[in-house]
């Protein structure tokens, strides 16, 4: 099985959705678990608060000497278990001697389902311990009847009401006016003295009604006592349920976030990689971290990579070694011509023999044009980094001018004036790069070449304008293939090699920018660019591979 999820990127993928969903479930039921608990400890305490602060406020108003007499009495008549204990000898924590310091009341139950509260005695350190098994309907009348007993024996019902009120959170109410709602019979026993408990099916809720005689300044009155009503334990409301389920579901995006991440991470590395050899950077390599799928496309990607090039290497270094040899005859050639010439006095044949030696100078750049074009394309294939430098753009353009100006008498070169503009580059291939540019728009040019500088946040731009015919919008791309001329305006009698543009495309690239073509706003002919990146890296050290 480890074998296989290693092996199979699905399985991995879908192993981790799987355990994502698992612990999110598992979250989910553990959230809900705790607030659930939380909910009852709340409600018991709730609960629970009403018949403690009674009960420890009747014995608080009891004579010491008298409270195991009266604890007799009510636990009797109650049913319920209550003993007092001092609160040095009671075996609780720190957190729950602080909470029955602050007035509330703790609730726990026992291994054999009898229930504990206790609440510690108002003004007194001693705290009261009730004990029963479940509540019954006993139990809640005698409590009722407590209250009522002890409102009819204070002074001022209402304002002692009040206060004991303030200390719990059970609704419990005196009024003037009888209970609506009540049936005939229920009406009779309410009159005749008794506690009446009335169940609401509907609203899940109880509520206790007693008579009460109040004994007053102004003199005997009735008085009806409610207690509650009180509300049965709702397990989890909608809005808490919804709202559980929605941070689950917000867990589970976040898990499978993070997985699809991890896998969108590695293709993405797989796609920066392709670019950067479709860009010519062919010793880019995927970092293989895996034997799954990804790790074997990746380890493909880098086999393909390493055999392009190889081959593109290869070709470069086969170009080159031709470039080479062909010097060789073309010496030979050379120093025939000049042979002949010294022995010939005719003008027919030396005018010939001119020719053929001009033939034979376009030959030799020729052959420069493709040793560069070869060295560039093998130092980009092998990882040559460039010697780079931080060049003044406005000087290398008045260099290039100067040194074309003479060959083309016919075109006024010239250079916008502007602002000074630096880059980073390596001086010597960006100074060709731009002279290319510049001979070739003397080539096709009517009268004027204009060389134009500029800089913004992001990059350097280098333009070279001319007023000639310019190149149509179809065969913009063509332009920078090698070899390649245009049928129409820019031909074989224009002179050049072909090579010219495709050198400036790869100097271009090997310095991470882009040269384009379009027409020019200027002189209404082409306008050949240079995109230079802006950058401060100045790298002085010699190529690395």
């Amino acid at each position: 099985m480890r074998r296989m999820l290693a092996d199979s990127t699905f399985l991995r993928v879908y192993a981790a959705l799987l355990l994502a969903l698992v612990l999110t479930f598992g979250l989910a039921m553990l959230g809900y678990l705790v607030v659930d608990q939380v909910r009852r400890e709340h409600y018991r305490e709730r609960l629970a608060s009403a018949p403690m602060v009674l009960l420890s406020t009747l014995v608080g108003e009891v004579a010491p000497l008298e409270r195991p007499a009266w604890l007799e009495r009510q636990s009797e008549r109650l049913n319920i278990a209550l003993i007092l204990h001092g609160s040095d000898t009671l075996d609780i924590n720190y957190f729950q001697r602080a909470r029955l310091q602050e007035g509330r009341p703790l609730v726990e139950r026992d291994g054999h389902g009898t229930w504990h509260l206790w609440r510690q005695v108002p003004g007194e350190a001693v705290i009261l311990e009730a004990m029963f098994e479940q509540l019954t309907e006993q139990q809640m009348r005698g409590l009722v009847d407590s209250l009522r007993g002890w409102l009819e024996s204070v002074p001022d019902p209402d304002r002692r009401l009040q206060a004991l009120v303030d200390k719990q959170s059970l609704p419990i109410t005196l009024s003037p006016d009888p209970p609506e709602d009540l049936d005939e019979r229920q009406a009779e026993r309410l009159r005749g003295g008794e506690v009446v408990l009335r169940l609401e099916p509907v609203e899940r809720s109880l509520s206790a009604h007693a008579r009460l005689l109040s004994l007053g300044d102004e003199g005997t009155g009735t008085r009806w006592l409610q207690v509650g009503p009180v509300h049965a334990f709702d397990t989890m409301p909608l809005t808490l349920t919804l709202g559980l389920v929605l941070i689950s579901l917000m867990l589970l995006a976040g898990a499978i976030y993070l997985i699809v991440r991890g896998v969108e991470a590695r293709m993405a590395r797989l796609e920066k990689a392709a670019t950067r050899i479709a860009g010519g950077y062919l010793d880019t390599r995927v970092k293989v971290d895996s034997s799954d799928f990804m790790g074997r496309l990746g380890m493909a990607f880098n086999g393909m990579a390493a055999q392009v090039q190889s081959l593109i290497r290869a070709q470069q270094e086969m170009i080159r070694a031709v470039s080479h040899e062909l010097r060789t005859p073309v010496a030979r050639i050379r120093f025939a011509v000049q042979m002949v010439d010294d022995m010939t006095e005719q003008e027919a044949v030396r005018r010939q023999l001119e020719g053929i030696d001009n033939d034979i100078e376009e030959l030799d750049q020729l052959i420069d044009e493709i040793l560069t074009y070869a060295r560039l394309g093998s130092d980009n294939a092998s990882g040559v980094r460039l010697e780079t430098d931080s060049v003044d753009c406005r000087a290398m353009a008045e260099r290039v001018v100067e040194a074309l100006a003479p060959l083309h008498p016919r075109i006024r070169l010239s250079v916008a004036p502007g602002a000074e503009v630096e880059v980073v580059a390596e001086p010597r291939y960006l100074q060709r790069a731009l002279q290319n540019l510049v001979a070739n728009a003397c080539r096709h040019a009517e009268g004027r070449v204009l060389i134009h500088l500029s800089q913004d946040a992001r990059a350097v731009r280098l333009d070279v304008e001319d007023d000639g015919p310019g190149v149509p919008e179809g065969h913009r791309m063509e332009v920078f293939k090698p070899f390649a001329r245009l049928d129409d305006s820019r031909t074989r009698r224009s002179g050049g090699y072909g090579l010219g543009l495709s050198i400036v495309q790869k100097i271009m690239l090997w310095h991470g920018g882009s040269v384009v073509v379009d027409d020019s706003p200027r002189l209404g002919g082409a306008r050949f660019s240079l995109l230079l990146p802006v950058t401060t890296q100045v790298v002085r050290k010699g190529p690395v591979t």
